[in-house]
């Protein structure tokens, strides 16, 4: 079922998850083309690859003897939380536990909620059984308050913040002895990205990783780069001309294609953004850029 999903995605369903990714999230049409179809195809073809390989994992038979291993699904349900920046990471980790027959409820982002709807809409399309996976929309803490309380929680499966990731897991713990089972945790969480440059560093191939690195899709990645440390016989070589390309690009209507970015995914996000840009235009006032999300923010320290 997995696998055809993975083929109805670059076809007749490319546009509508696409378009629901632009919109939703605010995505151009090039970051949502790598983010869905092509990295979420990745995905669902992996793990049933992954998936095949633990099952023909068996222990060795002596003569006479049959030793066979079953895997088994967890006792309970699973419960994914899923982040808004990526609709192939909100499409994996409910999919991935139903692969090896586990029941989900699966909560994603509020500000996903568009594209999360159409990615259920596909995986019933290609043949999900009712009840495998159920979408659970509503805000975080309020869903996981009532989730997490239920003895049947098998496992969660989540990407976002470490400080949720932490929260979730004291929850957890709290309840630990109201469960049926023992919770598994897998989490990823964020961090903050860096670039070193070497003096041996390409000018031109330094500004545009910087550039695609940092203010790609907004910086709302958690491989985004948020910080930089070039030596300045380097910055000299390539630090105006990255100057020049950071003003020149411009954010706005993901729909209108001359644009480089759209906008943050939310005004709590952006009331943060224009907190940290204040704070640093105080502290480090060498920097560029508009508060308004027009265009990138630099700053240069010494």
């Amino acid at each position: 079922m997995f696998l055809r999903a993975a083929d109805l995605l670059p076809g007749p369903w490319r546009e509508t998850l696409s378009a629901a990714t632009m919109l939703g999230q605010s995505k151009t049409a090039y970051q949502a083309e790598i983010d869905t179809p092509c990295e979420l195809i990745d995905f669902w073809r992996f793990n049933v690859h992954f998936a095949r390989q633990i099952l023909a994992d068996q222990p060795i038979s002596s003569p006479g003897v049959w030793n066979k291993l079953e895997y088994r699904s967890l006792e309970g349900f699973v419960y994914p939380i899923t982040p808004f920046n990526f609709t192939a990471i909100a499409g994996n980790l409910p999919t991935a536990p139903a692969l090896m027959g586990n029941t989900v409820d699966w909560k994603p982002s509020p500000t996903q909620a568009v594209a999360a709807y159409w990615t259920m809409k596909l995986l019933e399309a290609a043949g999900l059984p009712p009840g495998v996976i159920n979408l659970v929309n509503g805000a975080g803490a309020e869903v996981s308050d009532v989730v997490l309380a239920d003895p049947r929680v098998a496992g969660i499966h989540f990407t976002g913040s470490t400080a949720t990731f932490q929260h979730l897991w004291r929850q957890v713990g709290n309840n630990i002895a109201n469960y049926n089972s023992y919770p598994r945790l897998v989490g990823e969480t964020g961090g903050k990205d860096f670039v070193l440059a070497h003096s041996s560093a390409n000018p031109d191939t330094l500004t545009t990783a910087l550039l695609r690195g940092a203010f790609d899709y907004q910086g709302q990645k958690c491989s985004a780069a948020s910080r930089a440390f070039i030596p300045k016989s380097v910055w000299t070589k390539m630090g105006d001309d990255f100057i020049d390309q950071a003003s020149t690009l411009e954010y706005g209507d993901v729909t209108d294609f001359s644009k480089f970015g759209g906008a943050v995914i939310d005004q709590r996000a952006f009331d943060r953004n224009a907190d940290a840009i204040a704070h640093l235009s105080r502290e480090a006032p060498d920097g560029g850029g508009d508060r308004r999300n027009r265009h990138p923010r630099h700053m240069g320290t010494h």
